[in-house]
């Protein structure tokens, strides 16, 4: 698939309930999921490049995800990438320079926005309930297999939704807060990257950075809310 295109492939989810985990307070919670769309791929440098005219990452490729993006870059490239085709930004954003200040997400928008994790997880399971969609060296990049680097998106199997890397290659930023009174502005992550071992690519582990936060092994992928 032309890498300057895949930025635009989504695909619908189906509504559903998920049941969250967290292993540091031993804590679950379940959650009704509305249909969405959900990016087939991660976001790829050359879609980022695209639409925002920056190449933020350490790897240089058109088909690999784009990494090294905080998660302001993420909601930035968001509303961005809804400008350009025409849809209502799903979010209202302080002024540039700086990434910090209050974000407010118009659940109505028909824009690009990125899925909370309830959302992530749903459309990573895939209606299955195992620790993964399938075999680890089958669907995912991870520290046994990638030779210490990122690879291009879609390169393992996806899972039955037509999800590719929703473990591996690289984490993912969601929309969430992980924990406001413990960690304050600190948002999740999900779904393990090229340079962890295998038990943190599952789709139940949830991961916590700042919003500002840049590394090599993290990226995104874009959702939509399904509009009337």
């Amino acid at each position: 698939m032309d890498p300057r295109t895949e930025h635009e492939t989504t695909t619908a989810v189906p509504p559903g309930r998920v049941t969250l985990s967290d292993r540091r307070t031993r804590r679950s919670w379940p959650v009704e999921v509305g249909p969405y769309r959900l990016g087939v791929f991660a976001v790829t440098q050359a879609s980022y490049a695209e639409v925002t005219g920056l190449a933020p990452s350490t790897a240089r490729g058109g088909r690999l995800p784009v990494e090294g993006v905080s998660w302001w870059d993420a909601v930035r490239y968001c509303n961005a990438r809804s400008e350009k085709e025409g849809l209502t930004p799903a979010y209202d954003l302080p002024p540039l320079p700086g990434d910090t200040g209050t974000v407010a997400w118009d659940t109505s928008a028909d824009g690009y926005r990125l899925p909370t994790e309830a959302e992530w997880e749903h459309a990573c399971r895939a209606g299955t309930t195992d620790a993964r969609y399938g075999q680890l060296d089958d669907i995912a990049w991870h520290r046994g297999n990638s030779l210490d680097r990122v690879h291009e998106v879609g390169g393992r199997r996806p899972n039955a939704w037509g999800l590719y890397d929703m473990v591996g290659n690289v984490w993912e930023w969601c929309w969430d807060l992980y924990d406001a009174e413990v960690y304050a502005s600190y948002r999740v992550l999900r779904g393990g990257g090229w340079f962890d071992e295998h038990w943190s690519c599952r789709a139940s582990v949830r991961r916590r950075s700042h919003p500002t936060f840049r590394i090599d092994d993290v990226g995104f992928r874009v959702a939509r809310t399904v509009v009337g």
